[in-house]
């Protein structure tokens, strides 16, 4: 098949890549005439593991092609792929929905035959019935079919997520969309991926509440974390013993410094916003919300009371910046409320990521950026674990030490052995499982 992705960012990129590689010719649209040029270039502009050489492998088979203008890349496509951006607006929390209708508008003027327009974007409820209705009142005279089919996309894991997926959801209104797309995906029934179809407002939902769902997990094992600090409980034992549960289920149940990224924070406010226009508020939600943004200040004031509450020109080495590991997605990650909590208290910040360097250097500012870890720590009187990556697992913790003016070591993520950090030197917290002094 024929298949345009219009917005070659994460999303699209992916998709249009994996695409390809099911054989199908795939031409991933973006206006950003630099991206176009590095992605011909087989530059990346994100880091996902295996993209580049996913994306190399395709071009070089004649698969997958760029194109900057919209007309010449959907020409005789079967299927055009929406990929845009719907940030939040600021002033309401709401998904910003002017890509996706600019985008409409420019697809309506440039269709020549019958095509199955999808939002794979995220979206909310009713925006598939607004870009049909968009694309009828431009061209009355069009053949064409709407569809919608939201992305389950885990940054770090999404070619994998994308080719073997736990579902396909597909909201379409019509039997010639549905068989077009069912057509999509026919490469992976051999995989026997569960390929739902719906309706599409049911669609869109799925994918706030999906979204929103995890985010009431993350964020009340960390209210667990909480409890079992007072009451002197270990909050992964109580997480793994929920979690044994199959009602329950063991992912998403680590505690942590609360949810970032690009999806789940802007996903929850999206719905939260289509509650209060639906006249419905979402209160488990909204509350949720609520937790996660003052949780991410709490830990940034927990590494200042580990150093006994001053901090005023000291050292702190932040390791771990990106909102999860295996990515360089600094959008909402914890580490910027935690380093800017540091910062006025008046502390140095000392830090260091696998990865998001680069993009941290657009968010965060004064900050010092180390090309090690132990760079990173050495001088500082106290270190923050915030980002689980794994080369930060298996740190040697008496060179660390060794390397400190003071040990104290402050894990975020709970992937040390606390009678280990002990062991090493250090005054050793974490999330929910108590706090040891050497």
């Amino acid at each position: 098949m024929k298949i345009a992705v219009i917005g070659a960012g994460y999303v699209g990129l992916v998709s249009g890549a994996c695409l390809a590689d099911f054989g199908h010719e795939v031409c991933c649209i973006d206006r950003d005439p630099r991206r176009i040029e590095n992605l011909r270039a087989g530059r990346m502009p994100i880091y996902e593991p295996g993209l580049a050489e996913l994306t190399a492998a395709n071009v070089s088979a004649g698969r997958l092609f760029f194109e900057q203008d919209l007309a010449t890349g959907i020409r005789d496509a079967e299927v055009i792929f929406i990929a845009v951006g719907t940030p939040s607006r600021p002033e309401d929390g709401h998904a910003d929905l002017t890509f996706v209708y600019d985008v409409t508008r420019e697809i309506a003027a440039h269709l020549k035959g019958y095509a199955v327009i999808v939002t794979k974007s995220t979206v909310p409820v009713g925006t598939s019935d607004e870009v049909e209705r968009i694309v009828r009142s431009l061209r009355p005279e069009i053949e064409f079919s709407v569809a919608s089919n939201p992305e389950f996309l885990r940054e770090g894991a999404a070619i994998g997520d994308f080719k073997i997926p736990d579902r396909i959801v597909v909201g379409v209104e019509d039997d010639r969309a549905r068989a077009v797309m069912a057509a999509v995906y026919r490469p992976l029934f051999l995989n026997q991926a569960p390929m739902l179809f719906t309706d599409r407002r049911s669609s869109e939902l799925t994918k706030y509440a999906a979204n929103a769902f995890l985010a009431t997990k993350i964020t009340f094992i960390n209210e667990m974390a909480d409890i079992c600090e007072k009451t002197g409980a270990n909050v992964q034992d109580v997480a793994r013993g929920m979690g044994l549960d199959k009602r329950i289920g063991p992912k998403f149940l680590h505690a942590g410094p609360g949810f970032g990224g690009s999806c789940f924070p802007k996903d929850v406010r999206a719905l939260i916003k289509t509650g209060q226009d639906f006249d419905v508020p979402s209160r488990i939600v909204e509350a949720v919300a609520d937790v996660n943004e003052r949780r991410k200040r709490r830990m940034g004031r927990r590494i200042i009371a580990a150093c006994g509450g001053d901090i005023r020109d000291r050292v702190i080495a932040v390791l771990g910046l990106t909102f999860k590991p295996r990515t360089d997605d600094m959008r909402e990650a914890p580490s910027i409320a935690i380093i800017q909590t540091l910062h006025d208290a008046g502390a140095r910040v000392h830090a260091f990521d696998p990865a998001g360097m680069e993009q941290a250097r657009e968010v965060l500012g004064d900050v010092t950026y180390f090309r090690d870890p132990y760079q990173a720590v050495a001088g500082a009187d106290a270190v923050a674990i915030v980002t689980e990556w794994e080369s930060l697992r298996a740190l040697d913790l008496k060179k660390m030490h060794g390397l400190m003016r003071r040990s104290i070591l402050v894990d975020l993520r709970n992937i040390y052995v606390p009678e280990q950090a002990v062991a090493a030197g250090f005054t050793y917290l974490s999330v929910g499982r108590g706090d040891l002094e050497a």
